[in-house]
Order: C-alpha cells, then structure tokens, then sequence
C-alpha cells in the first residue's frame, strides 16, 4: 500500500505544478449524482445525514473506479504521464502496470460503512442533529469541522509524516518522493482550504434547499470556525 502511496505522488509531480494546484480547474463529469441518490439523501433522518451523505458519495466513487473503461482510462493516463519523468520513465511505466490493477483491486474491497467510520464522518452525528435545526446547518458543520482539521498544523504534519514515511518503501526512488510530497502536499492542503472556504458545498451536494440556504454559506462557516476557536 506503501509503495501506491508513493505512485500517486510521483504522479502528481510529473503532471502539474505547484501554480496549477493553486487554481485548480474542477470537472463535473468525473462522478455523476443524480436526481435519484439527492433525494435518498433528503429524506434521511437529521440524525445520520453525514455519514449517509459519506456513504452515498464513497460508494458512487467505488462504483466509478471499478468500471473497466474507467481503469482503462486512468492506466492510460498514467502512461502518458510517464515520458515526462525522463530517466525513469520505463520504471514508471513498469510501477503503473504493475501497481495500478493492484490498487483498483484494493479500491473494489473498500466497504463504504467502514471507510465513512475510519474517516470519523459516522461519530458525533447524535449530538450534532440536536444542536442544529436542519440538514443545512448540520452540512455547514461538518464543512467547518473539515476546515478545522485542515487549519491544524498538527493534522497538517500527520499527513506529511504518514507520506514520508510511505516515500522510505520507495527504495532507490524515497528522495525523490519525499521531495515531491515536501513541494506539493502543502499546496495542495491549502488549495483543499482554500476551496472549501469560497465555495458553499453544502448547495452543491443539495443538503440545502431553496428554504434553508444561507445567503452567505461561506459567512456562516466563517462563524461557526471563529466560535470553535
């Protein structure tokens, strides 16, 4: 799993800098939610809106990846990217082949349940239905939660240091890895922030409907951010 880690770091290096993290281009055509998954998810009880919100989205995710023209896609795309580590390139291609079916394997034994409760997003939810009055406010809690874990400097050194500590399985290729997660990680910690703060999440996954939507989303977690502190 280690070494997976790693590929995906080498990845990211070869393939884009630290300016095009900084202004990312979203896409919406990776996973589709439709009409049908949003209302599953409206008529959910206040009390377990996250975690089914966690559920829903990390099995539409499993479902995408473990589509054959999907892998194909992805395996192809690595390839491309491999020419542009120069040197190594006949070794990235070597990791890419054998490491990518490996990790869609390992992506297809994901349980949705335990990964939404490993990920702390089906904890706390009791408490959290009965301190807000609707499934708009209770989304823009977990946001703020999100954001406050990504504003810690010690969650932002766990992060690094689990990833360092990846890049020491990489063998002949650890300096490198731990360069690319030293220049990118921080970037792309900040651009998660960053987005997540300019952007009201809680409209585009529709737990706020035209009743219940704050009319500055990005206020009200600003708020809820400064009470915590």
């Amino acid at each position: 799993m280690d070494m997976k880690v790693c590929l995906i770091i080498f990845i990211i290096g070869a393939t884009c800098s630290a300016r095009d993290l900084s202004a990312p281009d979203l896409s919406t055509e990776i996973i589709h939610i439709t009409e049908k998954d949003v209302q599953a998810v409206k008529q959910a009880s206040r009390s377990d809106i996250v975690c089914t919100l966690c559920e829903e989205f990390t099995a539409e995710a499993i479902t995408y990846l473990q589509s054959n023209k999907t892998q194909e896609e992805i395996i192809n795309l690595l390839l491309k990217s491999c020419p542009k580590m120069r040197v190594y390139e006949q070794q990235c291609i070597t990791l890419v082949n054998y490491y990518g079916p490996l990790l869609f394997l390992e992506v297809s034994t994901i349980e949705p349940e335990q990964f939404c409760q490993k990920a702390a997003m089906c904890q706390k939810v009791t408490l959290l239905s009965q301190q807000f009055s609707n499934n708009c406010n209770l989304c823009h809690q977990a946001v703020s939660e999100v954001l406050l874990k990504l504003k810690d400097p010690d969650t932002q050194l766990e992060v690094l240091e689990l990833l360092l500590k990846a890049c020491d399985s990489a063998k002949n290729y650890s300096k490198k890895c731990k360069q690319l997660v030293f220049e990118y990680v921080p970037v792309i910690l900040v651009n998660a922030e960053q987005y997540l703060e300019a952007n009201d999440i809680c409209s585009v996954i529709h737990a706020c409907d035209g009743a219940n939507l704050e009319t500055d989303a990005p206020s009200h977690i600003s708020a809820l951010l400064h009470s915590e502190s």
